[in-house]
This record gives structure tokens, sequence and C-alpha cells, in this order.
């Protein structure tokens, strides 16, 4: 019992140093995983009596370095595909067309750039990626009267929108819950459709509320046209964000391959000569592999923190204070993970992204839930996070860039996420409980 009451301190110790900014997550993460495993009595270095490693130098640090390996390599191919995407002009390309359906008229222009973010992030990731997009349609949304908070609001909705069906997150959930990835898959759909749905229920009620404006107040800069593509070839080279995905979710092609093909079409449509495109390619390696660190290195962590809390010796310390509180009928599953929902934000105990992959493998582990009960209640708070968490890399950027407080579109957005989230726990407990 003393054992579980340190780990919970320790647990809400290191919490709060995240939320209050004074520990880094990617620290917090292997700093937690540790003291579990010291305070749950776990060797150092040490065999069992089959000589079998169990010290958490061994099966804790080492092992779960490399726990995400897949899913960090799906999003290194991910990257590298996004920065060919800004590199050859793919991406302003397919922003700026759609601009143009738009014309004049503030309300199609804005749906469209709805429309063109979740489509480019469903490939796209990385902060540079985020940069390369929302320096673009920020503007735009500004410069048709959008207030600046609202045109936030909607980057990032659209932002959440597109990343849902995102293979390399698929990847990652797929790792975190030990559940196939076409499971992922569907049950990202639902949650795909509900967010865009939720994002156009906003763009009207922020419409209607301020009104439209054509006050021009930010006018979109004269850019210049070199990285506008043209021709048939363009055409092609936008399709480019739909590859991977068409692959993986229409043929079953693995994540890697089908970012590879992703890579190979944009080259054919869009190099110049040979020389050339190999330049391009080593380029766009580089820094898509300088885009993807932030991400890798907190898969690391998350690798290393599920390793510890699925250690034997940990789960027999936690599990009798899991049972406690994990709901165990389908009525109790929904008031609970909807009532918590909201812990997603500041990397809180169901955020994927920080303490929650633990949790989650812990809830799994008892047996009480189904692993896709688990997936269903974790992906729908999920929703929270990747839109709202105000310690995302891409609310900060996006609330520095539009001058906005980024407390102040976590606030906007939250009851709308929240209805996402509700609706997540509600779908998954029908499919799953």
């Amino acid at each position: 019992m003393l054992q579980g009451s340190l780990i919970i301190v320790a647990f809400l110790v290191i919490a709060s140093l995240m939320m209050t900014k004074k520990l880094p997550t990617l620290v917090a993460l292997p700093l937690m995983a540790v003291l579990i495993c010291i305070i749950a009595g776990v060797p150092a270095v040490g065999t069992d009596a089959e000589g079998k490693a169990i010290g958490w130098l061994q099966t804790v640090i080492e092992a779960g370095t490399v726990r995400m390996g897949s899913a960090i390599m799906a999003v290194i191919f991910g990257a590298w595909l996004g920065q060919l995407m800004n590199k050859t002009g793919v991406t302003e390309s397919i922003i700026k067309k759609s601009a143009e359906l738009g014309g004049d008229r503030p309300l199609v222009v804005t749906i469209i750039m709805v429309v063109a973010c979740s489509v480019l992030f469903t490939t796209l990731s990385g902060l540079g990626s985020i940069i390369m997009v929302g320096s673009i349609v920020l503007p735009i949304l500004i410069s048709v009267g959008v207030p600046a908070l609202t045109a936030a609001c909607i980057f990032l909705m659209a932002f959440t929108t597109g990343i849902t069906f995102n293979i390399a997150n698929w990847k990652t959930f797929s790792s975190i819950f030990s559940i196939d990835i076409e499971q992922i898959k569907g049950f990202e759909m639902y949650l795909a459709i509900a967010t865009f749905v939720a994002t156009l229920i906003f763009v009207f009620i922020e419409f209607k509320k301020n009104g439209i404006k054509f006050s021009f107040s930010a006018p979109v800069k004269e850019e210049a046209a070199t990285k506008q593509l043209r021709g048939f070839s363009s055409i092609m080279a936008m399709l480019t964000p739909l590859i991977p995905i068409v692959l993986v979710a229409g043929f079953k092609i693995p994540v890697i391959p089908s970012f590879i093909a992703g890579i190979i079409w944009i080259l054919v449509f869009t190099s110049k000569g040979f020389s050339k495109a190999m330049n391009l390619l080593v380029k766009t390696c580089f820094d898509g592999i300088a885009d993807s660190a932030p991400a890798v290195i907190l898969m690391i962590g998350i690798g290393v923190l599920y390793l510890a809390v699925t250690h034997t010796m940990v789960k027999d310390v936690l599990s009798p204070f899991l049972l406690a509180v994990v709901p165990s009928n389908k009525l109790g599953y929904i008031i609970f993970f909807c009532v918590l929902a909201p812990l997603s934000l500041y990397r809180g105990p169901m955020n994927l992204f920080g303490l929650g992959s633990g949790i989650a493998a812990l809830i799994i582990g008892l047996g009480t839930l189904s692993p896709l009960a688990v997936m269903g209640a974790f992906l729908a708070a999920e929703r929270i996070q990747g839109c709202g968490d105000p310690t995302n890399t891409q609310n900060v950027w996006t609330a520095n860039f539009a001058e906005v407080d980024v407390n102040g579109i976590t606030k906007k957005l939250l009851p709308y996420l929240w209805v996402i989230s509700i609706f997540g726990v509600i779908l998954s407990a029908v499919l799953y409980y």
C-alpha cells in the first residue's frame, strides 16, 4: 500500500511540474518511469529464476527507447514527404488554388481553407509544416474579416481533422495500444467526421456572432508565383497527400512503403532533372529528420514509460488502485471517461503524448476493459489534446502568429472539443464495451 501511495504522489508531483512548465515532457516521462520502478522495488540490474532480465536499466531504459521504433520511422518518413511537399511548392499551390476557388466570399473561403488544411495534414506533420501552412492560411482568413482568435481556432480545428487521418499517427497509436492499425483506422474515421462537423458548426456560429466582414485588415501578401505549380503535372502533384492514405486504407500496404510511394510520386511530377531530384531528396530527408525530432524524442519517452508501468512488479503494486477506480459497467465507463477527458490537457493522465500512454497500458493490463474500449476512450480524449492543449507546439506557434493568447484558444475551443470527446466515448461504449 505504501509503495502504491508513493507512486501516486510521484505521479502527481511530476504531472504538476509538467503542467506548470517547470519540467519538459521529454525529461518528465523517463524520469517518472525510473521513479516508478525504484518505488516498486524493481532492481536496476537483475535476472529472475529463469535467467530473464528484470532490471529497469535493461527492461525499461534499454528496451523502452526502441519500444516505439516502427512508429518513430513512420513519423520520420511522413516528415520527409511533408518537406518534399513544402519545398516543391505543392503545399502552397493547394492552399492558393483553394483560396482562388472561394473568390471574395469569406464564408466560402473559410470552408475551403478548412478542407484544404484538413487534406494537407493527413500527410504533413511537424512544426515546420504547421508554420508553412499556417503562415499562408491565417493571413488569408484574417484578410477576409475573420477575427484573429477565431482564425487561429479554425486553423487548429482543421489541423486536428486532418491529423486524424495521418497514418504516422495511426502507427503510433497502434504501438501504444498493441492493436492492429485497421482497428485504429476504423475508429479514427468516426472521430474525423465528428471533428469536421464540429469545425463547420464552429465556423457558422462564429460567422453569425461576428458578422461577415470585409475589413482586409491584414491583406494577403503578394507572393511570388515561383512556387505555384501549373499544368497536368501540378494536378498530379497536388494528389500527393492522398497517395499514402489510399495505399494504406485501400490496399493494405504497410505504412513505410506507402510513404515511399508518395515520395516517388511527388518527385516524378515535380522534378526538373535527375540530379536536382536527388539533391532535393537528400536535403528534404535531412530536413524531415530535423522536423520530426521533437516527436521522436517524445516517443522515446513514451516507450520508456510504457515499459515501466507494464513491468510485472509495478503492475502488482498499482493494480489494486486502478481496480478501485476504473469502472466495471458500460454506464460507469461512459461517465468516467467523459468527465475525465479534459485531463488530456497539459500532458495529463488522459494524454497519449504524455502520461496517458502509461495509464492506458495499466488499464489494459487490469483486464476489466478490452484493449479496444481503452483505445476508444483515450482516442476520444485525444481530440481535446490535439487541438486544445496549450503545451502543443502548434498551439503556441499559432497563438504567437495570430497575436492571441494560447489559453484563450483552449478556452474558446474546449466546449466543442469536449462534445466530440463525449461522442467518441459513447461510440466506443456502443462498439467495444
